[in-house]
């Protein structure tokens, strides 16, 4: 005893309307081909389900008693197959993204914002938090996908390069590197320099060493966020080594900002989700637009013009 769907169909539709001609026209069938699907399915439950006479037609028993559960069977799968269509053709659907604390009040607003714009019906949750938090955010579950710098790799988390961006130092104006056009990581040196905590000052740190044996850059003082480095920088405490993405934080403390160069040391971000794990169709789209948004944006840090009669240091 096994009704397919079409008869299911066939009989609410009939029961419904309480006509075969309407019936047939709401399905877009023949009458005949509708009485055939409710001569089928009675046939295949082995009772009569509909009295039929040539001005109307009538529910049995049986047929009155069957007709709100095939309703309900009926309406619940028309409901989930609109949910899916809604959620493929992204007309509904949500996108919990982790990020770091920088990134979250700098470049994510403006991405979430315009991706809003192409796609007003996605809700796009954004999880400030700890860059170290990030990887451990999305392996939980609490997040689609994580924003952040390279770790080392992780069971059960794949990641795809997301952007690849320069370091920059950030210093007040009137500093004397403000007088420099071009500045390599050198001339930081004597400077008092205020760095972050954790596995991002470690592998700066590491990368400096490395291709500056004969020059020491070390922390003055190491913080927790970088918006309390930058505003440290705002009250004449020292310099700070930060990415261009921060921009925005730099110009509302009226802060310098110039690419550090020789070496031209860079950073890499991932977009970081869980292994074999399928993403929702809105999830996906927001990772693709991740990717064309950071494509169509330069990320070099502009080199200051010389003013008239200003020589370079």
């Amino acid at each position: 005893m096994n009704p397919t769907l079409r008869q299911l169909r066939a009989f609410v539709a009939l029961a419904r309307t309480g006509s075969f001609t309407l019936a047939a026209e709401y399905l877009h069938v023949t009458q005949a081909a509708l009485s055939g699907l409710i001569k089928e399915l009675e046939q295949t439950l082995g009772i009569r389900l509909v009295d039929r006479s040539t001005r109307k037609i009538a529910l049995t028993d049986i047929g009155r008693e069957l007709y709100p559960l095939f309703s309900k069977t009926i309406d619940d799968l028309d409901g989930a197959l609109l949910d899916i269509a809604n959620h493929t053709q992204l007309k509904k659907g949500v996108v919990r993204v982790a990020a770091p604390q920088l990134m979250s009040c700098t470049l994510l607003p403006e991405i979430i914002a315009s991706y809003r714009r192409a796609h007003p019906d996605i809700q796009v949750r954004l999880v400030d938090c700890a860059v170290e938090q990030v990887t451990g955010r999305v392996l939980s579950g609490e997040v689609d996908l994580g924003i952040g710098p390279e770790r080392d790799a992780l069971a059960q988390i794949a990641a795809t390069v997301l952007f690849e961006m320069p370091f920059a130092v950030v210093f007040p104006a009137g500093h004397a590197l403000e007088q420099r056009t071009r500045l390599a990581w050198h001339d930081l040196a004597g400077y008092p320099l205020i760095s972050l905590q954790g596995q991002f000052t470690e592998r700066l740190l590491s990368d400096m060493h490395g291709a500056l044996r004969d020059v020491q850059i070390d922390p003055a003082n190491e913080v927790t966020f970088m918006t309390t480095a930058l505003a440290m920088v705002a009250a004449g405490l020292g310099i700070t080594v930060c990415l261009p993405y921060a921009q925005p934080l730099v110009r509302l403390h009226q802060l310098q900002m110039r690419q550090l160069h020789e070496p031209e040391l860079t950073r890499r971000f991932f977009v970081y989700r869980r292994d074999n794990r399928s993403l929702s169709p809105a999830a996906e789209s927001f990772i693709a637009f991740l990717h064309q948004f950071m494509l169509a944006h330069d990320w070099n840090v502009p080199v200051p013009q010389p003013r008239p009669n200003e020589t370079a240091a």
